[in-house]
């Protein structure tokens, strides 16, 4: 073997097992739980979940994970795009909610509780402070795209309130969230649906639905990072 191709060996062999690295962010901690869902549960725990199934379906794709806050450790914001540092795409998980104007009482379990039948469905987010905005968006529409193809549903609710990236993918501008913007990789925002929704709840509750949506969210990353 000539000693120029005894050279490359080593480098190539690097080139072979490098695997695109994703910071997967679990939204809120075990103090700050988030959004209260309609049944009264915190929304950490419901972003703990997905977060545990999405890292799989990952690793499934022999793209690396690196978890952040899977804890619940973690309160501060700036902390986890720092913990993230050197990751290719760091996606925050969380659950989402609606202001108190469109919630409605009722009563679960002997307790008061409220819900909304005003919105359901998935949101990702992006910021255009992030310093590869481009490579967010990209990536923000292809994990819609594909959760679209799924059968998933975005809300349009965010157009009353954010500038449309990819309003047909349920992609919106929020360009002032910590993670995003601090973040020193392309980033999104992930918000897979409405825990305040007393159907979509459930629904977000179902291990087969949050492999399902878990499988589509990997696979909307690993084109992007190919």
């Amino acid at each position: 073997m000539s000693k120029p191709l005894l050279l490359l060996l080593p480098m190539l062999a690097a080139t072979a097992v490098y695997a695109a690295e994703v910071a997967v962010d679990v939204g809120h901690d075990r103090l700050e739980g988030g959004a209260t869902s309609a049944r009264g549960r915190a929304e950490f725990d419901f972003n703990r979940q997905l977060a545990e199934v999405l890292a799989t379906a990952l690793a499934q794709r022999e793209l690396a994970v690196r978890r952040i806050n899977f804890a619940g450790d973690i309160a501060s914001l700036a902390e986890r795009p720092q913990q993230a540092l050197g990751a290719d795409f760091f996606l925050s998980v969380h659950h989402d909610s609606i202001d108190e104007a469109y919630l409605q009482d009722w009563e679960q379990d002997g307790k008061e509780l409220t819900y909304t039948e005003a919105k359901r469905g998935f949101a990702l987010f992006v910021s255009a402070g992030n310093p590869d905005p481009a490579a967010s968006l990209r990536c923000a529409s292809a994990i819609g795209a594909v959760l679209r193809r799924n059968g998933f549903q975005p809300s349009p609710w965010h157009g009353y309130m954010h500038l449309a990236a990819d309003a047909e993918n349920g992609v919106w501008y929020y360009d002032n969230l910590v993670v995003l913007y601090r973040a020193t990789q392309p980033a999104v925002l992930f918000e897979a649906g409405v825990i305040k929704h007393r159907e979509e709840e459930l629904e977000l509750l179902d291990p087969q639905r949050q492999a399902r949506m878990a499988d589509a969210v990997a696979t909307g990353i690993a084109a992007c990072l190919m």
